[in-house]
């Protein structure tokens, strides 16, 4: 973290020489903007971005998912018996851009950032199939839920490419498109299930094994069990792409 901070000191110092040696007649050098396109996963993304200099620039950006079922998710957990998922959460994003274009924020760019990610995980619902030969016969067989919640937080660097236009009479409206760009880092979490029901050691080691043979890919996790639940605990890497398209405004 203290490096972290040490870096941001050194890069506004230079964002502060920069304002006071560039002699650009372009005034307009602030834009507001709201990615469009990620608003179709519940994703409200919103940045801020000032111009320096003619190649440099800095965007801040701040998302937030509201607590909520997660779209497209059984394309990354394939598993029959996982169900009702809800997530929520947040994102920062410190971006430089270093444009080749136009400049002042007109044209295409190379950004390098850092992203922050916190998410928020409820109500996901794993059906354990019960298979203990010494239990009641009538339990056999019987689908048991384990309720999971918890909490998992990442750290990622990234690059990503675009280009940004203004148009209008004043060139005051902004449309940013992000062409690819992708990130990786760590996260790391606990996420905490429980039974309706006392489980059987037997059902413990079998509950255990399940969860370690889910297909989720990239995530690494260890996984407890106890006659109350399970537990999750995730430290793994993490990978992400970032594409989409902003609107916004400049003055």
């Amino acid at each position: 973290m203290k490096k972290l901070l040490f870096t941001l000191a050194l890069i506004f110092s230079f964002v502060a020489k920069s304002q006071e040696t560039d002699g650009s007649p372009d005034k307009k050098r602030n834009l507001i903007k709201m990615n469009l396109t990620s608003v179709i996963f519940r994703n409200y993304q919103f940045a801020y971005e000032r111009t320096i200099t003619k190649r440099f620039g800095i965007q801040v950006s701040y998302g937030f998912i509201p607590i909520g079922q997660v779209p497209l998710i059984n394309e990354f957990i394939k598993d029959e018996n996982v169900e009702n998922i809800r997530m929520g959460g947040n994102n920062f994003t410190f971006e430089p851009r270093i444009y080749l274009g136009k400049g002042y924020g007109h044209g295409f760019y190379i950004a390098p950032y850092y992203r922050y990610s916190h998410f928020n995980i409820d109500n996901l619902t794993y059906r354990y199939k019960s298979e203990d030969p010494f239990i009641d016969p009538a339990l056999v067989g019987q689908r048991i839920p384990i309720v999971f919640s918890g909490k998992i937080s990442s750290n990622n660097i990234g690059l990503m490419i675009g280009s940004e236009w203004f148009f209008g009479r004043n060139d005051n409206w902004v449309l940013d498109v992000w062409f690819a760009g992708g990130h990786y880092g760590g996260a790391d979490g606990t996420i905490t299930g429980k039974s309706d029901r006392p489980l059987t050691p037997s059902e413990q080691q079998q509950l255990q094994k399940d969860i370690e043979d889910l297909d989720v890919p990239v995530l690494k996790y260890k996984v407890t069990t106890s006659a109350g639940g399970a537990t999750i605990i995730m430290d793994s890497g993490w990978l992400g792409i970032r594409s989409g398209i902003s609107f916004g405004y400049r003055f």
